[in-house]
């Protein structure tokens, strides 16, 4: 009796266990009621353009002395040297101040570069990371964004210029933008948005 009883108890957990789906299983599932296939292993990790590569955060005041802001650069494409640098300034609250695209080539600097001529794919790739690393360096903030000096606007927008001058305790971001031009935002309390004060 006991050799017949154990095969039969063992087939039916047998049975049991392959209903059971695992948590894991039910959680990817769009559909519970059906049995759960895993994405095929070529679609796994395929990349789009809007794929983040590499990341880069800091924060720093920026919009509100007394609160710091999130700084964010993000590289995403399918390649490094073909990708799109995006650059945001996300305030304390929670507010896009600023979202920026441009080439992942702009953070390249060639100086950097042994002879920027012979230089491989490989070698410009670590340029641009090398690059990404260095955004957010503390000597890019200066405050006040614009000094009591400079009476001429270096941009068009004269208003946000001035609203920007009038305040002394700005913070001015400099960076590098397509086409390796310099840059230089502020925030306008005044206007109450990120301004190019410099370019």
């Amino acid at each position: 009796m006991k050799k017949l009883f154990l095969p039969v108890v063992f087939a039916a957990l047998l049975v049991q266990s392959s209903c059971i789906t695992t948590e894991r299983e039910s959680a990817t599932s769009k559909n519970p009621d059906r049995v759960f296939t895993p994405t095929p292993e070529g679609q796994r990790a395929r990349l789009t353009p809007k794929s983040v590569l590499n990341s880069v955060r800091t924060t720093h005041q920026f919009s509100d002395p007394k609160s710091k802001d999130i700084f964010i650069l993000l590289l995403q494409g399918t390649k490094i040297l073909n990708s799109q640098a995006r650059f945001l300034i996300i305030s304390s609250k929670g507010d896009t101040l600023r979202n920026e695209v441009m080439p992942a080539l702009a953070l390249l600097d060639e100086r950097e570069l042994e002879d920027p001529q012979a230089a491989t794919v490989r070698d410009k790739e670590i340029g641009i990371l090398k690059g990404m690393n260095n955004f957010f360096k503390d000597d890019r903030f200066t405050s006040p964004a614009i000094p009591r000096s400079m009476t001429e606007a270096a941009v068009s927008d004269q208003e946000a210029w001035q609203a920007v001058r009038e305040d002394n305790k700005s913070v001015g971001f400099d960076y590098v933008t397509a086409g390796r031009k310099e840059r230089r935002i502020a925030f306008s309390r005044k206007l109450n948005k990120a301004v190019i004060v410099a370019e």
